[in-house]
């Protein structure tokens, strides 16, 4: 009987033996448990990002190879530090940082020791690889840019953090990934997928080969190409019409909601992130908190419209038959309410009706327009909600949708806003009267008010402001095909359109035309304040500008916003009728005008704040001086 117990256990283990490990070989045998296994080294081997197109086929961004140096903290063995350290032109204080951070995030996996080796630092550290267990060279590529425009369209590669390691298993610790513009929107298209294989080693942590024979080796799927819909030719020139300036540029093409142009200014050169010099020079960038060349000032900047804003509420009023085309308005220079400050004016006074209320930009006959509107109603509040639904449907106020990382919503207001902001007080139209020039509590973003333009363009519809044209192999996001109906119907915008070709042909634009185009614009300027030493001080106006042509064709719609550019026509004008002739005609014909905002630099104007240069109190007190330009016909408030 122990004989029989004894052979029946000894049957037993074995049994069990085997079982444990034919579930090892063929169950667990998958590439999840392979990642585990401490006896399988893992190489990746990583696609080449897709190329990226402008909307005519031009060549944006290549890939250029590169080579990481990368390491298995449990396997390096004692080594010539400074040896090691020279061939990889760093210090030991770095090899130690660099190590360190490897060990702590696990010191059987592989990281990133040192990036981004040139062609010639690798040729001559390979060969001297294998004095220096436990590290090895990973092959990848990097974006190489073929042009020094558009960085914040663009957008550049980086390493992702551990934040990003935790949120998407995909990524790994040393692996690059998208950031800003088009590399962060379209990260997924445009990063391929990487290959990976599984090389068994051996009890002495030496390489014997491919675990199985690579039967579960992958291999890598390159990045799908895409073109965007931005043209470079006008962006080039874009950028250079706002050198020496700060602002942001927008030009929309109406019939499609093709972003042609995405400027901010300033700008820098995207091959400045690329490479061992990108920490460097990304810490500058970064650090910039005067001129912030980060930031993408046309998604961004959120401020005051200013007097563009006057044509929706010329469309909104009309909607709502609280005036028609022929309503007129006296204005002897300022708009009188209520028995308080009068609102200044400068369309030169006289009679006006909506298209010469337009064309001069006269506050007066657009503060009235307003006041009717809210005053149709005998709740204030109930005429706030409709007048705020009228101007959101233009997409002010809220995100638009489009496919790049996220912007402003702005600030369009509406009743319960205004309630709480008078919670004891019975507020009415001419409480919120600045509203009606573009000014109060209203805020938009350039590329906010350069889609308002397109859908004023479109005669009451627009479509979602994208920068994707194709992506190869697949299909585009349908939302950017489907239109977007405003809530004005179509014969109201005949009338402000004809107010907005006006003022090319006899308003406060008349010297911006361009011979042979029909454009229908509208000058801005919004008020600019500051704090310096904790009082408001008031520093010169922001130049503003929309425009759309042609007039019964539009091609183009474009939104222009120069910091400190006085009034709208000066800079902002200038530079929107260059922009339209330049992707209209494919040439300038305006030399003369190109000359002047070529060689204008707006920098005196930024250093005010900065230097102690004289600038004036909001409540008219100098504190020194700030030279503001007397106002005259082409002045628009």
């Amino acid at each position: 009987m122990r004989q029989f117990l004894l052979f029946a256990s000894v049957i037993l283990v074995g049994l069990l033996f085997i079982s444990r490990l034919f579930y090892l070989q063929v169950y667990t045998s998958n590439e999840h448990d392979l990642f585990e296994d401490n006896a399988i080294r893992k190489v990746y081997d990583y696609p080449k990002r897709g190329f990226v197109y402008d909307r005519n086929g031009e060549l944006l961004v290549a890939n250029q190879p590169s080579y990481d140096v990368m390491v298995i903290p449990r396997e390096v063995e004692p080594l010539d530090t400074l040896e090691f350290c020279s061939l990889l032109k760093i210090d030991k204080a770095q090899f130690i940082k660099s190590y360190n951070k490897a060990r702590h995030y696990s010191p059987r996996l592989p990281s990133v020791f040192v990036s981004h080796l040139s062609k010639e630092d690798y040729a001559v550290l390979q060969e001297k690889m294998r004095k220096f267990d436990g590290f090895y060279i990973q092959k990848r590529s990097l974006r190489d840019y073929q042009t020094s425009t558009a960085a914040n369209v663009l957008g550049f590669i980086a390493e992702v953090n551990q934040g990003i390691i935790e949120k998407n298993p995909y990524y790994k610790m040393g692996d690059l990934i998208g950031r800003k513009g088009i590399e962060e929107s379209y990260e997924k298209e445009l990063r391929g997928t990487k290959g990976i294989k599984f090389i068994q080693k051996d009890r002495f942590n030496r390489n014997i080969g491919p675990y199985k024979n690579g039967k579960f080796d992958t291999i890598p799927v390159q990045g799908k190409d895409i073109t965007i819909t931005i043209d470079k030719k006008l962006q080039e020139y874009g950028e250079l019409l706002m050198q020496n300036k700060r602002g942001g540029i927008v030009a929309i093409e109406p019939k499609t909601g093709e972003i042609l142009s995405l400027v901010s200014a300033p700008t820098y050169n995207p091959n400045l992130l690329v490479g061992r010099p990108r920490s460097k020079n990304f810490s500058k960038l970064h650090y910039d908190s005067i001129r912030t060349p980060l930031i993408d000032r046309g998604l961004l900047r959120m401020h005051e419209p200013g007097s563009p804003f006057k044509a929706l509420i010329a469309l909104t009023a009309l909607q709502e038959n609280a005036i028609d085309p022929n309503t007129s308005v006296s204005c002897s220079g300022a708009y009188y309410y209520g028995g308080r400050k009068p609102m200044g004016c400068h369309c030169g006074s006289g009679r006006r009706n909506l298209n010469s209320g337009i064309a001069k930009s006269c506050n007066s006959y657009f503060a009235n327009a307003f006041r009717k509107t809210i005053d149709k109603y005998d709740d204030a509040s109930q005429a706030m909600d409709i007048w705020s639904d009228h101007i959101k449907s233009f997409g002010l106020g809220d995100f638009l949708g489009y496919d790049l990382p996220p912007g402003k919503k702005g600030n369009i207001p509406n009743g319960a806003y205004y309630d709480k902001w008078y919670p004891d007080f019975r507020w009415g139209a001419t409480t919120i009267i600045s509203n009606s020039i573009g000014q109060g509590e209203v805020l938009v973003t350039p590329i906010q008010l350069a889609n308002m333009t397109a859908a004023i363009a479109n005669r009451g519809y627009y479509f979602t402001p994208h920068i994707i044209k194709t992506i190869e192999g697949q299909n585009i996001d349908e939302k950017f095909a489907t239109p977007k109906y405003t809530t004005i119907d179509k014969q109201h915008f005949e009338p402000v359109i004809q107010g907005l070709y006006d003022v090319y042909n006899k308003g406060t634009a008349n010297f911006l035309r361009v011979p042979g185009i029909e454009i229908c614009g509208k000058t801005g300027t919004a008020e600019n304040f500051t704090k310096i030493n904790n009082v408001r001080a008031q520093l010169t106006d922001h130049s503003i500008f929309i425009a759309f042509a042609p007039k019964n064709n539009p091609q183009i719609a474009i939104a222009v916003f120069v910091e400190n550019g006085y009034y709208g026509a000066r800079w902002g004008g200038r530079i929107a009728s260059l922009m339209i002739e330049k992707y209209l005609k494919k040439e300038v014909t305006l030399k003369y005008m190109e000359k002047l905002v070529l060689e204008k630099s707006l920098e005196e104007e930024y250093d005010k704040p900065y230097s102690g240069k004289p600038f004036t109190i909001n409540d008219g007190q100098k504190l020194q001086y700030l030279h503001l330009e007397p106002k005259n016909a082409e002045t628009d408030r």
